[in-house]
């Protein structure tokens, strides 16, 4: 034996007694700093503006306290063996405390509020899905998203770092190397049963949707029910005991909640509306064949602009002036919808008229070259965010293409996330005069694509005119507590993206093709500004989120009834083609939050423009007109709103029927 290494000591009571304290402090603190972190966010036992799910009843507060308690002892109890195996019975007691302490409290904390902040522009209901459409299908992107102040995160690592190694450097110098052992203050035994209380607990929460929302917004209980839901997901087919939708079919992979409904099979897959009946396929009008010498097209879509703008006053003054003129003397639509409110899904849809097109679908890109178009591409944004430049064929199509990451010098951000590339409309229309500025280049027929983003959260840029509001909110003050503040930075920018349309109708104008022009101006999605609880799009279906300006510069076109997104190309290829009617048939509009095969939530706009959802998840169905919200379970068979929610249903197991066989 080496005489010169330290002796281990056998522990104390004392030394137990302070390294129990310690257990006890560290679950305390993360406990409580989560909880309350949970509640200024999701308002979890007050409830409060924008929240339905809050713990109704002592019953339920006791259930998911005890549920919250148990899965954060069990995180508590994991790390303090974990360290203790780690660092083994040679290293100082302290520094094994301290150790076990930074990691339960310091990196618990700091991811708590990691989550936080990246759900802090967001709703509630974002999810991996949600995210992952935010960041145009990477997680990554959406993380850059929403955590764009990359440098500082750094350095609050780099902080971390030092303190850390700091601490190890006095505790060192303060002990003794021979102040060693195991304390064995906590036992594998105790986190056993602390793990095998979970289930029942999980069980007993997920019959209570409250609890179960409030059990999974915790880190710890959420954990361990996706730890429990992966385990007893015998089918792997993404569902079992534990997941928010119980699978009452554990071993059938073709069962299971939001399963594809399989059509006329007499089996109800999904389990919601019974079966999926399709009916009798009627075939599309085929898309016209254009003149010889067909009107230019001037597409102009506009990042996150509300349906309301048109008719919007602020402090009595228009918020466009330019786009409600257009109206009066063109066509509007009043009830023109985002299928779902992302910006890659949306233009997708637009451009192709499939709610999930495929590479090589057919585009108004492909319909335009086709026809003999030049076409121009002035864009705001990357189009190659989210592949939306190669499902449509964008840049293949193009004569000139421009857009944010094409300008990179004019970039009015230097976030990293690609969905949050922004380039001011100045410097497109500066582009556009400089490439497409005279009349003898218009002899041929054109196509001209502008993507405007200034309305793109946060609302406010370095050389944006502040024509509503002097003084726009800065991005670090965009709070619930500030929405008024918020509220007008946002109409400023969109008051500047219309002075902005004024100034393409002059250029068009000054050339003399404005008579020989089609313009068209819209939007990808809507926003919801705290008026319904959330900031942003996406998250939930409304007419806040979902309702979008369209107008035409051609009068007398036929806008009446729903239009959806995906309507917008065979529309524009009627208009072109001189017919006055931009919808064949009146049909309702599908909304829906997340992916088509798998929403959180799906909706609905008939041709009257009434609206209503259905949460997939809490099985809750919303009707807008009647402010009424209703468990699926307690819909009476036979009245008109069991009749509009199994019509939502039905459409939308169509619909993904028909994205699953490419149609």
């Amino acid at each position: 034996m080496n005489r010169l290494a330290p002796r281990i000591r056998p522990a104390g009571r004392g030394t137990i007694l302070v390294e129990r304290i310690a257990i006890g402090v560290a679950l305390a603190v993360t406990l409580l700093f989560e909880l309350a972190l949970a509640e200024r966010k999701y308002a979890l036992f007050g409830g409060g503006f924008g929240q339905s799910h809050a713990l109704s009843g002592a019953g339920e507060v006791i259930l998911f306290l005890l549920t919250a308690v148990v899965a954060q002892a069990l995180e508590v109890g994991l790390a303090y063996l974990l360290v203790g195996l780690w660092l083994g019975q040679r290293t100082r007691r302290l520094v094994r405390l301290f150790a076990f302490l930074f990691l339960t409290i310091g990196i618990h904390m700091g991811v708590v509020v990691a989550k936080f902040e990246l759900l802090s522009y967001f709703s509630d209901a974002v999810s991996f899905t949600i995210l992952r459409n935010l960041g145009g299908g990477s997680l990554l992107d959406a993380a850059l998203y929403g955590l764009s102040e990359g440098a500082l995160v750094a350095q609050l690592l780099v902080g971390v770092a030092v303190a850390w190694l700091l601490c190890l450097f006095v505790i060192r110098r303060l002990t003794r190397p021979t102040d060693t052992g195991w304390p064995r203050a906590l036992r594998w035994r105790t986190v056993a049963l602390l793990f095998a209380a979970m289930p029942v607990l999980l069980l007993l929460a997920n019959a209570h949707a409250n609890v179960r929302y409030a059990v999974v917004r915790m880190t710890a209980s959420g954990l361990v029910a996706q730890a429990l839901g992966t385990l007893t997901d015998f089918d792997r087919d993404g569902y079992s005991w534990f997941s928010p939708l119980r699978d009452d079919a554990p071993f059938d992979a073709s069962r299971h909640p939001l399963a594809l409904d399989i059509p006329n099979n007499g089996v109800d897959e999904d389990e919601l509306g019974g079966d999926l009946k399709l009916p009798p396929i009627r075939p599309e009008a085929p898309l016209p064949t254009l003149p010889a010498r067909p009107k230019h097209l001037v597409l102009i879509v506009l990042e996150s602009t509300r349906g309301d703008v048109i008719g919007k006053r602020i402090d009595g003054r228009p918020v466009a002036p330019n786009l409600e003129a257009l109206a009066v003397t063109g066509s509007s639509a009043r009830e023109a919808y985002s299928h779902v409110g992302f910006t890659t899904a949306s233009l997708k849809s637009l451009f192709t008229g499939q709610l999930e097109p495929r590479v090589g679908a057919p585009s108004l890109f492909r319909d335009l070259k086709k026809a003999g178009y030049r076409i121009a591409v002035m864009s705001g944004q990357s189009e190659e965010f989210g592949d939306i430049s190669g499902i449509t064929g964008m840049k293949a199509a193009s004569n000139i293409f421009v857009d944010a990451e094409t300008l990179k010098a004019d970039r009015a951000f230097g976030f990293a996330a690609q969905g949050s590339l922004l380039v001011d409309e100045s410097k497109l229309l500066t582009q556009f005069d400089r490439q497409m500025g005279r009349a003898e280049g218009w002899r041929q027929p054109t196509f001209v694509y502008f993507n405007f983003q200034s309305a793109h959260f946060p609302y406010h840029h370095d050389g944006m005119t502040d024509r509503i509001e002097p003084n726009p909110v800065a991005r670090d003050a965009i709070t619930a507590a500030n929405r008024t503040h918020v509220q007008r930075t946002y109409w400023n920018a969109v008051a500047y993206s219309d002075a902005m349309i004024g100034q393409v109708i002059a250029s068009l104008k000054a050339m003399g093709v404005w008579q020989d022009t089609l313009l068209v101006v819209t939007a990808d999605h809507g926003e919801s500004l705290f008026e319904d609880g959330f900031l942003g799009h996406g998250h939930r279906i409304n007419r806040i989120q979902t309702h979008v300006p369209l107008v035409l510069s051609q009068p007398g076109v036929d806008l009446s009834g729903a239009i959806g997104l995906r309507d917008y190309r065979g529309l524009i290829l009627r208009v072109l083609a001189g017919q006055k009617t931009g919808q064949p048939a009146r049909k309702p509009v599908l909304r829906y939050v997340g992916d088509l095969q798998e929403p959180a939530a799906i909706g609905m706009v008939d041709a009257a423009g009434a609206g209503w959802a259905f949460d997939t998840s809490s099985q809750e169905a919303w009707f807008e007109r009647r402010g009424r919200t209703i468990p699926y379970a307690r819909l009476v068979p036979g009245t008109a709103e069991q009749r509009d929610v199994g019509r939502l249903i039905q459409l939308w197991g169509a619909e993904r029927w028909a994205a699953h066989r490419g149609q």
